[in-house]
């Protein structure tokens, strides 16, 4: 029988410096008012000139090992689409920043799934035997990537990163990862694009996204991803506690909830404080409910995301008794 993998601590981190609409109004055509109605952002927070994607991460996978109350793990997952640099991957150097020593660590590119498809890399590591615990991060800072002359992606992103640590343990234990499920389809990889040199040799390659085409098919296949896992855990819509979609508009979160039938209480969001933070999104979403208390021990919890590639994923867990831990620099 495979191994229960189960979450023991929660962490993240943002950058200190926030950016509000009235801010970014100043300089781009739109304004507060349009911002907000069109997709639920109030406020973003902005990673420092010299700052580094792997000091957020840093930050949110210590305040994740200090949650579960330990120091070290054996196996770093990083989720990440915008490293600091293209190689080597940020994982190991963050490990060793963590103090973890010579443990495997290794990246994972899935866009805005990341945390999802490292969630079930993870766990996969701890079934076959590789590692007893393993600290999975996701960290971004897509502001570096966005055209800030472009108002239809500079109002949307926010830098971040939250992480979790997961550990072996038994099924019938709040906080077990009870079922996943993960997709893609590489005919949209338009769909969400940043050009690389030999599609673009010259130039910024800026992070470009078809809105109406990418909402579409954000809302049909997290809804089909999340009503999958739920029906493995036979989970009706109405016995779900949490819906944490990842944190890309306010519109797909509620039409989500609206399809597969939960609340709209129980759709659990972040959005309007910190932006579409990618794959970091679902970990924030997560400590804020928590330290909020609209997350509590026992609420039957549905994670779902979709993102570049195209790629998409769901995880459902019964949410455990911890302390997250967050922190700014």
């Amino acid at each position: 029988m495979r191994p229960a993998v189960v979450v023991r601590g929660l962490g993240t981190c943002l950058p200190a410096t926030e950016l509000d609409n009235e801010e970014l109004a100043r300089h781009l055509d739109t304004s507060d008012e349009w911002i907000r109605t069109r997709t639920g952002i109030s406020a973003r927070r902005r990673i420092a000139p010299g700052g580094s994607v792997r000091d957020l991460a840093v930050a949110a996978g210590g305040s994740a090992l200090r949650s579960a109350g330990r120091t070290t793990a054996d196996a770093l997952v990083l989720a990440t689409t915008t490293p600091d640099r293209p190689t080597p991957a940020a994982a190991p150097e963050v490990a060793q920043r963590l103090g973890l020593g010579t443990v495997p660590a290794f990246d994972v590119s899935a866009v805005c799934s990341g945390f999802v498809y490292a969630l079930a890399t993870a766990t996969g590591l701890i079934a076959a035997g590789v590692a007893d615990s393993v600290l999975v991060v996701a960290a971004e800072a897509y502001s570096r990537i966005v055209d800030p002359a472009d108002r239809a992606t500079a109002v949307l992103f926010g830098d971040g990163a939250g992480a979790v640590l997961l550990s072996r343990g038994t099924p019938e234990e709040d906080g077990a990862l009870l079922a996943f499920d993960l997709g893609g389809d590489g005919s949209g990889k338009d769909l969400i694009h940043v050009p690389g040199p030999l599609e673009q040799p010259a130039g910024e390659r800026w992070f470009t996204m078809s809105g109406r085409k990418v909402y579409l098919r954000a809302v049909e296949e997290i809804t089909g991803s999340a009503l999958k896992v739920m029906k493995d855990c036979a989970w009706s819509p109405g016995s779900v506690d949490a819906l944490v979609p990842h944190q890309a508009n306010a519109r797909i979160i509620q039409a989500v909830a609206d399809r597969i039938g939960v609340p709209q209480e129980a759709a659990l969001s972040e959005l309007a404080r910190v932006g579409n933070t990618a794959a970091a999104s679902i970990p924030l979403a997560l400590a804020s409910a928590q330290a909020g208390g609209r997350l509590r021990p026992g609420a039957r919890t549905v994670l779902t995301a979709f993102g570049g590639g195209l790629s998409w994923g769901s995880a459902a867990l019964v949410w455990p008794r911890l302390t997250p831990v967050s922190t700014e620099i």
